[in-house]
């Protein structure tokens, strides 16, 4: 539904706030895990628009504060604006959420509304899964970030704060406007970064495609821009070339994943690994379905591997 449809709970309710919301998977997933976590099925999409205007933000942000049934919410895509329009109806914001100016997840404690930024966590978890053991002292290999909205500067962020030999050697970031850019590089500068960033206005993927071409052997690719999802098309052309021994990961596992189908034209002649968004789906989910229910919902071992399980077969 879209944020003028919006209508008062009957029974508890979770929200997702998105662009294409009926489209995921979340929609089938988040009820089978409620069945076995015990709590409260219903979920419910509300549709914004692609950097939508500072009113439908608030509107969205005042009825999740007011509505008594309505439980929370996680935000993918408008992290950023959401914040921006309507920092003033929060009562408290973690950390995270105050030095990304972001917030993923949306919940009530004490009649508070709070905002966390959960990518940083979640991002972490996923990145960590992908690149298991010593993979960044192994290879001293880079990480380019095609994108440098919310994901991206969370990513980073997890980055900077890992010890030696866990982290890339340097980070290389695009975007194809200026004021992200702008945004990250100031986020960064009340940091003491110990990893070397680079940005790249990239306003077309020709220009992409040459900051990729620079990558050292074994560097991870991410597209980060929502484009194969939110909205048609790769950040990259088809005539890019992956990094030798690289490995390319999409933030994305639905739509039309056009990047995914051009590393997968590279796979056996760059020896490429691919890696879709779907483990980042599954962390993103559960790091908010615990702060909105308030549940511990452990982040790996016997449990996590049953919610895992579970979700792979509704997804189905």
């Amino acid at each position: 539904m879209t944020p003028d449809q919006l209508t008062s709970a009957i029974e508890p309710t979770f929200y997702f706030v998105g662009m294409t919301t009926g489209k995921s998977s979340i929609m089938t997933v988040f009820p089978a895990w409620a069945r076995h976590l015990g709590i409260s099925p219903c979920i419910k999409g509300i549709d914004c628009k692609w950097h939508d205007n500072r009113e439908v933000y608030r509107t969205v942000v005042d009825f999740l504060k007011q509505d008594p049934l309505s439980l929370g919410a996680l935000v993918t895509t408008h992290k950023l604006d959401l914040l921006k329009a309507a920092r003033d109806r929060f009562e408290w914001l973690d950390p995270y959420a105050q030095q990304l100016g972001e917030v993923s997840s949306i919940s009530k404690r004490d009649g508070q509304l709070r905002g966390h930024a959960k990518d940083p966590i979640s991002s972490g978890l996923s990145l960590d899964a992908i690149t298991t053991g010593q993979y960044w002292a192994d290879t001293g290999a880079e990480i380019c970030l095609l994108g440098a909205g919310g994901s991206s500067l969370a990513l980073t962020i997890y980055l900077m704060n890992q010890p030696v030999g866990q982290r890339p050697s340097r980070i290389r970031v695009t975007n194809r406007s200026e004021p992200r850019l702008e945004e990250m590089k100031a986020v960064h500068a009340k940091m003491d970064c110990p990893i070397p960033v680079e940005y790249f206005l990239c306003p077309t993927p020709d220009l992409n495609d040459k900051v990729v071409a620079r990558l050292k052997p074994g560097s991870m690719v991410i597209n980060a821009t929502g484009l194969g999802k939110d909205a048609p098309g790769s950040p990259l052309t088809d005539a890019a070339e992956f990094p030798a021994q690289g490995i390319a990961w999409d933030f994305n596992y639905r739509g039309d994943l056009v990047f995914l189908d051009q590393a997968r034209a590279q796979q056996q002649a760059k020896d490429l690994r691919i890696e879709d968004g779907w483990v980042y789906f599954v962390h993103g989910w559960r790091c908010v379905i615990e702060e909105v229910f308030d549940l511990d919902v452990p982040e790996s071992g016997p449990e996590f591997d049953q919610l895992c399980d579970i979700a792979a077969r509704a997804r189905q």
